[in-house]
């Protein structure tokens, strides 16, 4: 197919977020790439953020990395592990990216003098962001459009697809609208009143919906979805359901008994002749839902309360998991509450430990604590990022003897910073994507747990961070055990560590939960439940 054939499909959500748009994009994504189509996936984000990489992960849950150093929105994490290949800072747009690039044109003087206005101006950066993707020579690009219809800031995207829509032509784009049936308990019906109204703002806009998918919590009555038909103006085919399921991953497979990859092709008038090719995803599925073994890891963080904070983590454990027929239960632990007298309680009965990557002081000296359990009572441990800065300083301080060791991001008059701020991070003043970011090299030791892990010399990892190991005390760590496993080849800087004598006690700059698909489970998580497992 060439470029100029590539096929667009818009995901919008009404009635409320948080419905799914990512998943049921995603699942869509993984059904038309398993009939042979080439597919990629964006999010475009009505905030007003550039990027989500200031915003607390209470606010907007993980902050995801790409390979080109984006920081983006976390469905993109959903993307990747969905259609396992990586996606990139062209994947993900803001509000605030669209104006930011709108606003410096006008600097410039591109607009010669014209008065700059949401129409065109702001709805043609919006195409031209939605159209780069078709460059690279995609047959289908599934857009997903964030907030719901109707929501103010999401007015301009909306406007921006009626008017793709029209240009690109007849069977060259369409439109699947997300949406809820809620279950009323008293009349013990599905209520379809909701989902009117949202395809009617939605064409009070200028948009048809091709495709309804409902969100629903019972199965969809036939006379409901024939009234759904009729009233929203599409074919009786055309609305699909999507009831909960156990597990993300089995949308796919539900989506595909409905036919929806079909209904999908049949409005971009693409062939339907090539059969999906999902065994791998069964056989993934089939393992997950059957484990032989069951282990207990406790995730050790501080913002367990919001566990979409580390969805990409808890994602990894899952294929991993699957790989190795292992059930694989998740304690968090939230490190601010840990002390020494609940240590024992806390970690009572786990067969491994994680030590979440974050930002700022909080909770800080209990991951210290948590890292010292793991270390002295032989429990395996993964530190990821700021997970591996805690093993530093808590090595330091119980196995050197430096006391006072700490990270300079908490303590800027320790005499053993153990960690410390990069060079070139000593003069940034701003905040938002200046950290070291992207994959980056890392060449890992022979004779290591990370070498015989990754069976490799050269490997290549995702980071996000200010601090890193402070080389000046290499030489005291690596002579009382710690070894510095896995340095990067061109700034030297370490990047992984592990511990001598002990069953697995690994600590790693980087996020290798981002890399992990299900149909290539990271190598480290896989490491980390053979060693819980023989636990």
């Amino acid at each position: 197919m060439s470029k100029k054939n590539t096929k667009y499909i818009f995901v919008t959500g009404g009635v409320t977020s948080s419905l799914g748009k990512g998943i049921v994009s995603s699942s869509l994504g993984l059904l038309l790439k398993s009939r042979g189509f080439k597919v990629t996936i964006q999010k475009l984000d009505p905030y007003i953020n550039i990027d989500p990489g200031t915003l607390n992960p209470y606010e907007h849950g993980e902050c995801y990395v790409t390979e080109d150093g984006a920081e983006t929105d976390l469905d993109l994490g959903h993307y990747e592990r969905f259609l396992d290949s990586p996606t990139s800072q062209n994947n993900n747009v803001t509000t605030g990216r669209i104006y930011q690039t709108v606003i410096e044109k006008e600097r410039k003087g591109d607009f010669l003098g014209k008065t700059v206005q949401v129409i065109p101006h702001i709805t043609n950066e919006i195409k031209r962001r939605i159209k780069i993707l078709a460059k690279q020579d995609y047959d289908i690009i599934i857009t997903e459009i964030g907030g719901t219809v109707g929501d103010i800031e999401s007015l301009p995207y909306i406007e921006s697809v009626r008017q793709l829509k029209w240009e690109l032509g007849e069977n060259n784009s369409m439109v699947i609208h997300l949406t809820l049936l809620p279950y009323l308990a008293a009349s013990g019906e599905l209520k379809t009143k909701p989902s009117q109204h949202s395809v009617r703002m939605l064409m009070e806009s200028g948009i048809m919906a091709d495709v309804l998918v409902c969100r629903s919590e019972h199965k969809i009555p036939k006379e409901v979805k024939s009234k759904l038909a009729q009233f929203c103006n599409v074919p009786f085919d055309n609305v699909i359901e999507s009831m909960d399921v156990e597990t993300i991953y089995q949308v796919p497979l539900e989506l595909q008994k409905q036919k929806f990859d079909e209904v999908v092709l049949k409005e971009l008038a693409l062939p339907t002749s090539h059969d999906s090719d999902l065994k791998d995803w069964k056989s993934f599925l089939k393992k997950y839902k059957n484990p032989k073994k069951k282990i207990e890891i406790a995730l050790v963080g501080k913002y367990v309360s919001l566990q979409d904070s580390y969805k990409s983590i808890a994602e990894a454990f899952i294929h991993a998991g699957a790989a190795q027929e292992t059930e694989v239960k998740l304690r968090w632990i939230y490190s601010g509450e840990l002390t020494e007298s609940n240590l024992a309680e806390s970690f009572q009965g786990i067969d491994g430990m994680l030590i979440a990557p974050g930002f700022g002081d909080r909770g800080i000296e209990g991951k210290i604590l948590a890292a010292q359990f793991a270390r002295e009572n032989k429990i395996p441990l993964l530190g990821i990022c700021l997970g591996m800065q805690i093993m530093t300083i808590e090595f330091a301080r119980n196995v050197l003897g430096y006391r006072d060791a700490n990270s300079s991001e908490f303590d800027l008059t320790t005499k053993h910073p153990v960690i410390s701020l990069m060079e070139e991070q000593k003069n940034v003043v701003e905040k938002g994507g200046t950290m070291r970011l992207g994959a980056w090299k890392c060449q890992l030791k022979s004779n290591t747990q990370l070498f015989e892990i990754y069976g490799a010399k050269n490997i290549t990892e995702r980071h996000r961070h200010r601090y890193e190991f402070n080389s000046e005390f290499l030489e005291d760590f690596e002579n009382n055990g710690l070894q510095a496993s896995g340095v990067n080849p061109d700034t030297k800087l370490v990047e992984t560590v592990e511990l001598k004598n002990h069953p697995f006690y690994v600590g790693v700059q980087y996020h290798p939960e981002y890399k992990s698909t299900v149909a290539t489970p990271h190598p480290l998580f896989i490491a980390l439940i053979k060693a819980a497992n023989k636990k």
